[in-house]
C-alpha cells in the first residue's frame, strides 16, 4: 500500500443561497473591487489515506465526499489532486 494525499474542494451548489459568499463579495465591493462578481465560500480539505493505486485512492475520496464531506443536496465537490505522500 501507498499513501496518498486528497486534496478536495466543497462548495455550495450554484443557485443555493450563500450567505458567506454573499458578504464577502459586498466587503470586496466596498474595499474598491468592484469587478467581484459572485463569490462562493466553501471548504477545502487535505485528507491522507494508504490505497493500492492512485485510482484506488481517487475512488475512495469520492465515496467519502458522496458519504461524508459534501451534502449531496446542497454541495458539490471536487478532487483537486491525488498526489503520493
Amino acid at each position: 500500500m501507498t499513501r496518498y494525499r486528497l486534496s478536495i474542494h466543497i462548495v455550495p451548489r450554484r443557485g443555493i443561497l450563500d450567505p458567506q459568499g454573499k458578504a464577502v463579495a459586498d466587503a470586496l465591493h466596498s474595499l474598491g473591487f468592484p469587478q467581484v462578481g459572485d463569490v462562493r465560500v466553501g471548504r477545502y480539505l487535505v485528507v491522507e489515506t494508504d490505497a493500492d493505486s492512485i485510482e484506488a485512492a481517487r475512488a475512495a475520496a469520492k465515496a467519502m465526499c458522496e458519504k461524508l464531506l459534501a451534502n449531496p443536496v446542497t454541495e458539490d465537490f471536487e478532487i483537486a489532486a491525488v498526489e503520493q505522500s
